[in-house]
């Protein structure tokens, strides 16, 4: 009986050559995944290459898809590349005008796109959710906020707005350079990543048409702008398939949450015919957690 439930598997360092490729293919991988916010342009083709040769000699196919890096909502970086240890109470603050490198105890960089997505009361989501703010106040430059939840934090991690919101262009000019790799090591998939609407959608299916491919796209699915009534129809009829990004969607709108939603993003994809991936976090139980995780 044909298998209808398909493996993706992440390409990361230990699993790139070509005797791990083999057994990964043999084990049951359907379709590999490259990280383009890792490697380069080269590596990525090789691996292409060599995932075809191996699946051909194996005469089992096996398909690739090349996932866009996307904007980098995160702070700057910490003098000296430090850790700070932040404890509940804590005042910290985001400050768009101080050095990009030149994070302290007190405050960090942050891009003034972002800064200006924000307001008062809102609440923040640091390192995937592990760190929270909320915003005591807030000026051009400056957010001053108060640690609700404290932790390690360290440099260039990711910041999220509780209930979605901060903007930024799912498609970078990396990206754009990205899509032509992929075009041209014939990639079967393209992944965009932080989806806003069916625009970013079309946007990239020209850009690839214009790099001469015609591979899918996938639209992954993790702002909570994107769940909304207003945009998911667009983004689930303009794509191929979506995929249920758990780790930023989780952080946006909340664990207790994201069950409800995965299952409906779910049933929404196949009510249209489309592919529909469920990723991140999946084999998060099996390593020693505080809180609940989204696994």
């Amino acid at each position: 009986m044909p298998r209808r439930t398909k493996i993706l598997a992440t390409l990361g360092p230990g699993s790139s050559n070509e005797a791990n490729l083999t057994k990964l293919i043999q084990a049951g991988v359907n379709v590999f995944r490259l990280n383009f916010s890792h490697g380069s342009a080269e590596e990525h083709t090789e691996r292409a290459m060599t995932i075809r040769k191996i699946a051909k000699s194996l005469q089992m196919p096996v398909g690739i898809l090349c996932d866009m890096q996307g904007p980098k909502i995160r702070i700057g970086s910490f003098a000296n590349d430090a850790k700070i240890d932040l404890a509940s109470g804590d005042i910290f603050s985001l400050d768009s005008n101080m050095d990009k490198e030149g994070g302290n105890q007190d405050a960090v960089y942050i891009e003034q796109e972002l800064l200006e997505d924000m307001d008062a009361g809102d609440v923040l989501l640091l390192d995937d959710g592990r760190l929270t703010f909320d915003i005591l106040e807030k000026s051009d430059s400056v957010a001053r906020c108060k640690v609700v939840q404290g932790g390690v934090l360290s440099s260039k991690k990711g910041v999220n707005k509780f209930g979605g919101g901060l903007s930024a262009d799912a498609l970078t000019p990396k990206d754009k350079a990205d899509i032509k790799t992929a075009a041209a090591l014939k990639t079967d998939y393209l992944a965009i990543s932080f989806v806003r609407s069916a625009a970013d959608v079309e946007l990239t299916r020209k850009l690839l048409k214009d790099a001469g491919s015609s591979a899918h796209i996938i639209a992954k699915v993790e702002r909570a702008e994107a769940i909304t009534d207003e945009f998911l129809p667009g983004i689930i009829g303009a794509s191929d398939g979506v995929m249920v990004a758990r780790g930023d969607l989780g952080v946006e709108i909340g664990d207790a949450n994201l069950v409800a939603v995965q299952k409906q993003l779910i049933e929404a994809a196949m009510a249209a015919n489309k592919v529909v991936i469920t990723a991140t976090q999946m084999m998060e139980s099996m390593i020693s957690a505080p809180t609940p995780t989204r696994a």
